[in-house]
């Protein structure tokens, strides 16, 4: 799950990590309110999207005076902001962070998350923050340094020493002390509250000297939100896809992307393996779903449902491997869904596994333009084939 960068920034302030002081706002009135009670003389409207990249899409504003801030406020809420991780449909503004200007000496990133070459947490530092931190990842590499911490000690000294130094911060003094405490509250943060990605970009140096998180990302592992009920709460459907609030209704892994062919698949790496073979031969998979291993015949007629009411959708993919997850299960379900909704798009469906021939009578039966395929290639060749044909 993710969140606003203003609610990223309370849950770290909950922490005692030095963040610039704000306040959201909802309204143009609430943003003119919210940059009197800051003072200025400089304040930055920012525009609050669950997407990156809002600086270069005019997202983020510096102004230096109150009719500025209204100005701005006006521009951006209920305006769509395009960044490179919107997609060119952009996202709705509807909330903005007012903030007062910090004086910035110098920029760099810091990200917290799982390596999976390690499995352990590791701290992600460059000397190169701010808006084009995509670019030194793919131009020089080389200027991101990776600190892994192990589980058994957690942040030690010479954890701080190496981010220091990867920063190119002192060894010693108050900034070192600084960074100390910044690096552990960060950590314990992440630990603490089940967070699956902490970014800072950027992470400044004051011209007074002073560390400050100019900006927060936070990604939740949405299956611990449980434990988790305050977070829970700073969820914003409206920053979220209504397809995949749909699937989670019924306890489905669904992801939409950008193709033509829907995919329902049992199994995360069948699903993977599913994508992989429609890029293979061309074209582009419009989601990533899988029902799970146990799933009933109302949860596959609701995925069914789903990726049907995606507009893009130009065919559709079954593939099941039946082991715990039965054929005819699918089948049944698959069947439900069309006699509700209707099919309009090619339907190609493999199936293997436990009552694998129930699962293909039940489809010969329902009378429906199903193509049946022999196995995952064949399937695939086929529902490309019927899609470039439509």
């Amino acid at each position: 799950m993710n969140i606003h960068e203003y609610q990223a920034k309370q849950v770290l302030k909950a922490y005692g990590v030095p963040v610039a002081h704000g306040l959201p706002a909802f309204s143009v009135d609430e943003a003119v309110k919210a940059a009197e009670t800051l003072g200025g003389p400089v304040w930055v409207v920012k525009a609050q999207i669950h997407a990156g990249g809002r600086g270069k899409a005019g997202g983020v504003k510096v102004v230096k005076s109150i009719d500025d801030v209204k100005s701005e406020a006006k521009r951006l809420l209920g305006s769509t902001l395009v960044t490179h991780q919107t997609g060119p449909q952009g996202k709705v503004v509807q909330r903005l962070y007012i903030e007062e200007g910090s004086a910035i000496d110098k920029e760099f990133y810091l990200a917290l998350l799982v390596d999976r070459e390690t499995s352990r947490l590791a701290f992600v530092v460059s000397t190169e923050g701010g808006m084009d931190i995509e670019k030194v990842a793919h131009d020089t590499p080389d200027k991101i340094i990776n600190v892994s911490i192990d589980p058994a000690t957690n942040i030690c000294p010479h954890h701080v020493r190496a981010i220091a130094k990867a920063l190119k911060l002192p060894m010693s003094g108050p900034q070192q002390k600084q960074l100390a405490k910044l690096v552990t509250e960060l950590h314990r943060a992440f630990v603490e509250k089940d967070m699956s990605l902490l970014e800072i970009n950027p992470l400044i140096v004051t011209k007074a000297g002073d560390i400050l998180c100019l900006d927060a990302k936070i990604n939740f592992d949405s299956n611990a939100l449980d434990r988790h009920p305050d977070i829970k709460e700073l969820r914003d459907v409206t920053e979220e896809d209504p397809k995949e609030i749909e699937a989670s209704k019924f306890d489905l892994s669904y992801i939409a992307l950008d193709g033509t062919i829907g995919c329902m698949v049992n199994g995360a790496g069948l699903a993977m393996a599913t994508m992989d073979i429609i890029k293979l031969y061309g074209s582009e998979p419009a989601n990533f779903l899988d029902v799970g291993g146990g799933a009933s015949k109302e949860k596959v007629a609701a995925a069914f449902k789903i990726i049907t009411a995606d507009p893009k959708v130009k065919g559709i993919l079954v593939n099941i491997f039946g082991g715990i997850m039965k054929c005819d299960i699918i089948a049944e379900g698959v069947v439900a869904a069309v006699k509700e909704v209707g099919l309009k798009v090619p339907l190609v469906v493999r199936l293997e596994g436990t009552n694998v021939e129930l699962g293909k009578q039940i489809l010969r039966d329902s009378k429906l333009n199903v193509i049946a395929a022999d196995d995952l290639d064949d399937a695939a060749q086929k529902i490309v084939k019927a899609v470039g044909k439509g």
